[in-house]
């Protein structure tokens, strides 16, 4: 076989590990491989966490992440950036150069990762300010549940009408397009809605009535970022995305005492 083949989906994923499996790098990771693309990553935290919470967090030296970061830009090169836990101000800025740098030009999914499943803050409270103003900008596609939607915006977000004004505004501070997620506002429906420039489009289900939620956010995220690597337009990059979250919820397997995690293999056994 040649190794000049002219492979599509490359995902570089700048992120915290979670052991448990759930969420982070592993379920960034496991999405983005189901989908049929290739994730690397460069990791910025070790969280000691499975489905009952974070039980510690370990940062990766800054040098450490933004040199996983290089190598991988340098040598595999990316199709599309998708960010998760980044935790302090120092890697949020790293990120900002990165994208201004050796990542300039490649689309970024910026996931505002807050906090945990589980409550635990997984963002210094001072780094908000830091995302508002680094990576609400470079952000291609931005992905915030309703928290962090406040939390960047000082709007409140309880209805649909209220993510679609929050979306806009964070559209009005630099984002390119926002994914305003809707798990956290109350309904019989999840309705996720797509703010861009050109208008919007919904994506509704009925809420399933589990625990097994974890990680969620990071695989809807990823996948995104997998669509868009492999030259989906964005709609229906996040479309699939969607699909394939909404699924994997479904066929979580039910591990853990807490909040389980997702099936991100399902397509895979599906195909067999």
């Amino acid at each position: 076989m040649s190794d000049s083949v002219d492979f599509k989906g490359r995902v570089l994923i700048v992120a915290g590990s979670d052991s448990g499996g759930g969420a982070g790098i592993q379920a960034d990771i496991k999405a983005v491989t189901a989908l049929g693309g290739f994730a690397a990553t460069a990791v910025t935290a070790i969280t000691v966490q499975d489905t009952l919470g974070v039980h510690g967090v370990h940062p990766i030296p800054l040098e450490v992440i933004e040199a996983q970061a290089r190598v991988v830009l340098d040598d595999i090169g990316a199709d599309a950036i998708k960010t998760g836990m980044l935790a302090t101000v120092e890697v949020v800025e790293l990120v900002a150069r990165l994208l201004d740098g050796p990542a300039r030009g490649v689309p970024a999914v910026i996931d505002p990762v807050m906090i945990a499943k589980g409550g635990s803050p997984l963002l210094e409270t001072r780094a908000v300010e830091a995302v508002r103003s680094l990576l609400v900008p470079r952000a291609g596609l931005l992905t915030p549940n309703a928290p962090e939607a406040e939390a960047l915006t000082g709007l409140s977000v309880a209805s649909l009408d209220d993510q679609r004004r929050v979306g806009e505004r964070l559209l009005e501070l630099g984002a390119h397009a926002v994914l305003m997620k809707g798990g956290h506002v109350p309904g019989e429906l999840v309705v996720d809605v797509l703010v861009t420039p050109a208008g919007e489009t919904t994506f509704e289900g009925e809420r399933l009535d589990t625990r097994n939620t974890h990680g969620t956010g990071c695989t809807l995220a990823s996948a995104c970022a997998a669509g868009l690597a492999q030259g989906l337009h964005l709609t229906e990059a996040v479309a699939n995305a969607w699909a394939y979250t909404a699924e994997a919820i479904r066929r979580a397997p039910g591990l853990g005492k807490g909040h389980g995690p997702l099936d991100h293999a399902w397509p895979l056994r599906d195909a067999r």
